[in-house]
């Protein structure tokens, strides 16, 4: 899912009369109206509330709230707004914006990346999302694109006849678990140390770059503590062992809906043998020492899709970008998160 931006390091900010022709009017009417006037074969493109900038004092006031209301609409052409929305893109490249190409918008500021991680999330649930899990029914978005719900009656039925509006039970509507919330997966991403605390354990996947390598990371699995997952996932990817497990930092990962959970596991004396057998997830896994790790975090980071920056010497390690919690993790670790030869 492409985002809109301005410039390289900017989120393009637009008004609603710049969609307003293939939109409409989200919320002109009530909700419950629109529930009983379902009709699944009408489109149109996915809208999100993503909430109040409260800094604006030229916005709207809800209640005891006041401030600019900020939405994400997917122009994807598709069904019957393939020509409007393809028209609007056409329009908005005609003013400079363009529509980023990179998986992961790593250079923006952190407020932007923020609003990017929340729109891109609900998005991708919404779509990914369009029948009840219950009955197989199509689901409607409500609340502003946060839930979504299985109606009672579907007007698409009625093309032909009258009676054919009602749908069979649902088990959803039978309580007040009515409805279809997002979902977050939680995924464990951590920086591996020695028993001495004197080495740092990165892998690579074989699709990457040259000589770039990362912390491992990997899903949590059903009934698993964040501890548990973080050396299993460390023992299958990588065969090393663990002791303690510390949960250092988090970071939302809209790729598309991970919740990210930083940890720093310290390897057990007699666990720091490599061994890929296990998983064939990595192409390679390595100790480095701190100077090195420390050299890298200074002149070799950069995204998947981006060129080495000034400084980096070819053949010298290199790893993710500022932005990236595989990086938070590692600095964490080259700056004495883990003490010289301490434990944990």
């Amino acid at each position: 899912m492409e985002l809109l931006i301005k410039g390289s390091t900017e989120i393009a900010l637009l008004p609603y009369s710049d969609f307003e022709s293939i939109i409409g009017d989200p919320y002109q009417r009530t909700e419950q109206n629109i529930i009983d006037q379902f009709n699944s074969t009408d489109y149109k493109p996915q809208v999100i509330f993503l909430g109040l900038d409260e800094r604006s004092k030229d916005g709207m006031t809800y209640k005891s709230h006041s401030g600019a209301p900020y939405f994400a609409i997917d122009l994807t052409p598709r069904k019957s707004v393939i020509q409007a929305c393809e028209a609007l893109i056409v329009t908005l490249e005609s003013r400079g914006l363009s529509f980023s190409k990179s998986r992961m918008e790593l250079s923006l500021p952190a407020q932007d990346a923020a609003i990017y991680a929340e729109a891109r999330h609900m998005l991708d649930w919404n779509l990914r999302n369009p029948f009840c899990a219950s009955c197989g029914f199509p689901t409607l978005s409500t609340n502003a694109g946060w839930k979504r719900t299985c109606p009672p009656k579907d007007l698409a039925g009625a093309v032909n006849d009258a009676s054919k509006t009602e749908r069979e039970p649902c088990a959803t509507r039978g309580t007040i678990s009515n409805l279809s919330f997002p979902r977050t997966d939680p995924t464990v991403i951590m920086a591996v140390v020695s028993a001495d605390a004197q080495r740092i354990l990165l892998g690579r996947q074989r699709r990457w770059p040259p000589y770039w390598y990362s912390t491992l990371a990997g899903f949590l699995e059903p009934a698993e503590s964040v501890e548990e997952a973080v050396r299993r996932e460390v023992w299958e990817e990588s065969g090393i062992k663990l002791g303690r497990v510390v949960i250092h930092s988090t970071q939302p990962w809209p790729y598309p809906a991970n919740l990210m959970i930083g940890a720093i596991g310290q390897a057990i004396p007699d666990g720091e043998t490599i061994d890929l057998g296990n998983d064939p997830e990595l192409d390679d896994a390595k100790w480095y020492t701190m100077d090195v790790l420390r050299e890298a975090l200074q002149n070799g980071t950069s995204g998947l899709g981006e060129d080495a920056p000034p400084g980096y010497k070819k053949g010298n390690l290199r790893l993710p970008p500022p932005t990236a919690i595989a990086n938070r993790l590692m600095t964490a670790v080259a700056d004495g998160f883990v003490s010289s030869g301490a434990r944990m």
